[in-house]
């Protein structure tokens, strides 16, 4: 059955999203130390490998509300802002583009893209890593789990809390706001849960293996590509690769 949000007449990309953390910025290692530091100042043991595949672009207060089912939302606020306070602490010594980042987004603007990030981050978070690099002057608009959906949502209705991935609502949001169709965005995710995200939006999706092996995405039938950093994608090809993903 044809997908009703893909629009007649072809698939021409007019936007890109990206997701963030592990995807324009090489903020994962600094995530998973602090993660690692939050445990051992509370005693706990962490398989981290585990966790990380487990949690990997949910929203902390989704990871929290899941390990402590009985607290409070202000208990839950107050775990999670003790470990981004740990994970600012060494990204503001560590944190550093991933490669290729500033020249494929010079080619999406060259070609007339318009481009958004999609994240769970924290405002703090966005804070500074828009203060270490000019991501914030390169895209349109933000979207986060702090924001609220502006249009009707498959799910969500205006000024409803969008909710993190694996809903598509950061994506939908993100579509809304440059007022272009879903069909025709590519998403670009470190994580499989963005994927699936993107994949419920009705989005095409670019993995990168920055926090997981490729063998992590091999399932989803979104999936065009999956790189491990900027630094050999062409933009002209990738859209080549997509015309025929949907020829």
């Amino acid at each position: 059955m044809p997908d009703p949000r893909r629009p007649p007449g072809g698939t021409s990309v007019q936007a890109l999203l990206f997701d963030l953390d592990g995807t324009l910025i090489d903020s994962m290692p600094h995530h998973h130390d602090a993660w690692v530091e939050w445990h051992a100042r509370r005693g706990l043991t962490i398989d981290a490998d585990a966790f990380f595949e487990r949690t990997a672009g949910r929203s902390n207060a989704e990871i929290l509300a899941e390990m402590y089912p009985a607290a409070s939302p202000g208990e839950i606020d107050a775990l999670a802002d003790e470990k981004e306070a740990i994970y600012r602490e060494i990204a503001a010594r560590r944190l550093a583009l991933i490669a290729g980042t500033q020249r494929f987004v010079a080619q999406a603007q060259a070609a007339g893209l318009r481009l958004a990030v999609c994240t769970a981050s924290t405002p703090e978070n966005m804070a500074l890593a828009f203060g270490r690099f000019p991501i914030r002057e390169w895209v349109e608009t933000v979207v986060s789990p702090a924001d609220r959906a502006s249009a009707p949502q498959p799910e969500r209705h205006p000024g409803e809390p969008l909710r993190g991935k694996p809903h598509p609502d950061i994506f939908l949001e993100a579509a809304a706001r440059l007022g272009v169709a879903p069909a025709r965005c590519i998403v670009f995710e470190d994580a499989p849960l963005g994927v699936e995200a993107a994949r419920r939006a009705g989005m095409d999706a670019v993995a990168l293996t920055t926090t997981l092996g490729a063998g992590a995405f091999a399932a989803f039938p979104n999936r065009l590509l999956t790189v491990p950093d900027f630094a050999g994608l062409e933009l002209p090809s990738l859209i080549h690769t997509r015309e025929q993903h949907h020829a």
